[in-house]
């Protein structure tokens, strides 16, 4: 699967049934070149006119299916969403 295909992809969380918004870009290990997690960009300052203030970086292994236009995670939403550096 190629990364522009993962971009058109929603990503939503099965503990809470969240959406948390579509894939923007790859955590991959240089030395292995496996994709260690997905990163998605978290809640927005003002309904994201003006950035993102976090992320999620979403492990691989929380991963639980790939779907046609979905992607389904199982995460807990405190642990993966990280401020943007």
């Amino acid at each position: 699967m190629r990364f522009c295909g993962l971009k058109e992809r929603e990503v939503i969380n099965m503990c809470d049934c969240k959406r948390l918004g579509f894939v923007a870009d790859l955590l991959i290990n240089i030395c292995s070149g496996c994709v260690e997690a997905l990163i998605v960009p978290g809640p927005g300052r003002i309904c994201g006119f003006l950035g993102y203030d976090a992320e999620y970086i979403i492990p691989f292994e929380c991963i639980r299916r790939i779907g046609e236009d979905i992607i389904l995670v199982e995460i807990k939403e405190d642990k993966c969403l990280k401020p943007c550096k």
